[in-house]
């Protein structure tokens, strides 16, 4: 398999933290892609018209995009137990905290984006709507902090571990750490796991 990666994208961290746990971390080759918004990269085009990363091609020549596809096929591919549960209450759950970490990164995305036009060219109105919806998820993840504590470490924790990864990566000077010391604490634990810690993004 090959994998098209960057020591950069949260998304690409994302699949990374998630073979490492499942052991699956030398079962692909990781090609170096670069990729911007309006520089569309053509060789990784031949496996994904989108020119997006994330971007898993597998030995028959097939190719998955998004980090939730990729990482539910590699859940597929290990025997330890199953980091997106199959079915019920904790699949919920874990589909939920994705949602919510993916979502943030999302929108941490296009914060950047906006954040680094020309300043004349800045949206002042979605600046504020980035700002206001980031408050709202972190404070929602410190009011949930205690239950990610309680649970399982599957696919919800990975997609939140990247965003507040990205939050220092890319947002160094917004101290989101300040009034939420459960989620603060909680990141904090994470940065321990051996995954975490092989995959914290870089400029490279």
């Amino acid at each position: 398999m090959k994998l098209h990666w960057s020591p950069r994208s949260p998304f690409v961290r994302k699949v990374m933290i998630f073979a490492h746990e499942t052991g699956l971390a030398d079962r692909f080759e990781r090609v170096r892609s670069v990729v911007a918004m309006a520089q569309p990269n053509l060789a990784l085009m031949r496996d994904n018209p989108l020119s997006k990363l994330p971007t898993l091609v597998l030995d028959d020549g097939h190719a998955l995009f998004d980090s939730y596809a990729i990482c539910d096929y590699l859940d597929g591919l290990h025997g330890g137990a199953p980091l997106i549960p199959r079915g019920g209450a904790e699949r919920r759950e874990v589909l939920r905290w994705h949602a919510l970490g993916n979502g943030l990164l999302d929108l941490l995305v296009l914060w950047r984006n906006e954040r680094d036009r020309e300043p004349q060219r800045q949206h002042a109105g979605l600046l504020q709507a980035f700002a206001v919806k980031s408050e709202a998820a972190l404070a929602r993840l410190d009011d949930e902090a205690p239950a990610l504590e309680a649970a399982p470490f599957r696919l919800g924790h990975i997609a939140i571990v990247c965003a507040l990864g990205y939050l220092d990566f890319r947002f160094a000077g917004l101290d989101w750490r300040a009034g939420r010391a459960r989620v603060a604490e909680w990141s904090g634990r994470q940065m321990q796991r051996t995954s975490v810690r092989m995959t914290v993004p870089v400029d490279d």
